[in-house]
């Protein structure tokens, strides 16, 4: 082998370190605040189904608005019709089968919760997800603080356990029914999401944002403001 090749075979090893050193900083790989769950202990549960699964199942569903039933553990009718309205909602397929995927948007047997301070890479995913619709266009630290928002909310008690809980709350976030939920996630959305979660939050502490000139919400308007960082209005 020749100096030259050598040399060349060399610079692309380190290229290929370069690579994977960058990927860890976007997408997380080393940091400490989450990592890839266990899988879930949680099975398919449908139409005839019943047990303890099926009332975790109708307590989460009826936190977040969707299911005004008993909390029996048979899935009858009523709870298929509400995971269907909840995965309508969210953009998966609508079905009325709770498997995995509806699970883990649920928040149940693999995404995060306010009592476990550890975040799937699904997490990051979602939370970059809706950072990038919500604050397309503004500065690096209004990104970062929507996303701040969202993970004080999973650790106050007013709002659901869980990211994809607090995400998909009925009526929380117009961004899950709006074309921008399908565009591309931003770079910078991604980077915000991973900051937002290792800690940084420029909202203060808020639990809720708001854009003055694009709502009238007169329980927003009504709202302690803690911080401004562009167009939005972060409160208490």
């Amino acid at each position: 082998m020749t100096v030259y090749k050598a040399f060349k075979n060399f610079t692309a090893v380190l290229t290929a370190l370069a690579v994977i050193l960058a990927a860890g900083t976007v997408f997380g790989i080393g940091y400490k605040v989450y990592h890839d769950r266990q899988e879930s202990s949680y099975t398919l549960s449908k139409l005839g189904s019943s047990g303890d699964e099926v009332k975790s199942i109708q307590r989460k569903l009826n936190s977040l608005g969707y299911y005004k039933g008993s909390i029996d553990g048979i899935y009858g009718t009523e709870t298929k019709k509400a995971v269907t309205s909840f995965q309508r909602n969210c953009g998966i397929t609508a079905d009325g089968i709770c498997g995995s995927q509806t699970l883990l948007y649920l928040g149940l047997g693999g995404s995060s919760s306010g009592n476990n301070t550890s975040y799937s890479s699904s997490d990051v995913q979602l939370l970059a997800k809706v950072i990038s619709a919500e604050a397309r266009g503004e500065s690096y630290e209004g990104q970062v603080a929507v996303g701040a928002v969202i993970l004080n909310r999973v650790k106050h008690p007013s709002f659901p356990d869980s990211l994809s809980g607090v995400i998909y709350q009925k009526g929380a976030f117009s961004c899950v029914n709006d074309s921008n939920w399908y565009a591309e996630v931003a770079d910078s959305a991604k980077r915000a999401a991973v900051d937002a979660i290792n800690g940084w939050d420029p909202s203060g502490g808020a639990i809720y944002y708001f854009n003055a000139s694009k709502t009238n919400d007169a329980f927003m308007h009504s709202r302690p403001v803690v911080k401004v960082i562009g167009n939005h209005k972060f409160c208490k």
